[in-house]
Parts: C-alpha cells; structure tokens; sequence
C-alpha cells in the first residue's frame, strides 16, 4: 500500500467538483486516509513549487494556490501514485483524455483542477508539508477483500 497527496486545486473548489472528484477515487477503491480544507499561504505554495522557482509560471501558480480554499487529501491504495496520475489525466485539460478528470472537467491550459504526487519521494514529502503527525489515518476497510486479492502474500 502507498500513499499519496492530493490537492483539489481552487478551480476544483470553486466550480464544486470536489464531491464528484472524491467519488471517483473512492469507486475506484482508493481509500481517503486524511483530508482537510486550507488556504495555502505563499510560503508553503513556494515550498510546495520550490522545483518550478524561476520558470515563468512560477509566479502566477504560487497567486493561482494561494487565492481560495484548496482540499487536501491523502489518498491510499496499491500502486495509488500511479492510478491517481492516470485518473487525473494529462496536465492540460485540453489535452485530457475524456474519462480523466481534468479531461471530464477542465478546458484550461492555466487551471487544471488537481495536484497529485509524481513519485514515492514527492508523495512523502508532499504529506510531511500538509498534514501533521496523526492526521493521515490508515484504517481497516470491511470491503478490502472485495476491493484487491488478498488469497496471496501481497494484496493485488
């Protein structure tokens, strides 16, 4: 099982998607672990972006974070990193594939609704920025055996 972050950006807040986008991680059979809703300030959207500082976006993602409530989730499940990038679809909604998220709900090339981690690295990292200890919560799901194979050593 890993975990990792999930950011429902502000144009997935204001345009109320966060419930349907929710949804989908959950019918997939994802578990949410942790979740809360934030304003980010500038300082953690400058840390957060800290790879994208000098590039010519830079500035207008950190104001885009930072303008209105984001939710943040910690999202588990086997192979959860790469199921969730699959889900969210290609970074620009006008380049999604229908079925994704940003392919079902964006059009922009600017706002793209959703952050998830991109590696086991980041997806660490990304936790340790906004959760605190004791506010991601792994529990035992009564449908985990319906959700993945657990006959073997790993479930699948």
């Amino acid at each position: 099982m890993e975990t990792t972050l999930i950011i429902l950006k502000p144009d997935a807040v204001q345009r109320g998607l966060m419930g349907k986008i929710i949804s989908r991680f959950e019918d997939k059979g994802l578990q949410i672990v942790g979740a809360k809703m934030m304003l980010i300030s500038p300082e953690l959207a400058a840390t957060h972006y800290k790879d994208h500082l000098g590039k010519p976006f830079y500035e207008g993602l950190v104001r885009f974070m930072t303008s209105s409530p984001v939710l943040v989730m910690a999202v588990r499940g086997v192979g959860a990193i790469e199921i969730c990038r699959k889900m969210m679809g290609a970074t620009f909604g006008s380049k999604a594939d229908p079925g994704t998220i940003r392919g079902d709900f964006g059009i922009s090339n600017s706002y793209n609704l959703i952050h998830g981690s991109d590696g086991p690295e980041a997806a660490t990292r990304e936790q340790e920025l906004f959760f605190k200890a004791g506010e991601i919560i792994p529990y035992e799901r009564g449908n985990e055996g319906w959700i993945y194979d657990l006959t073997g050593s790993t479930p699948e």
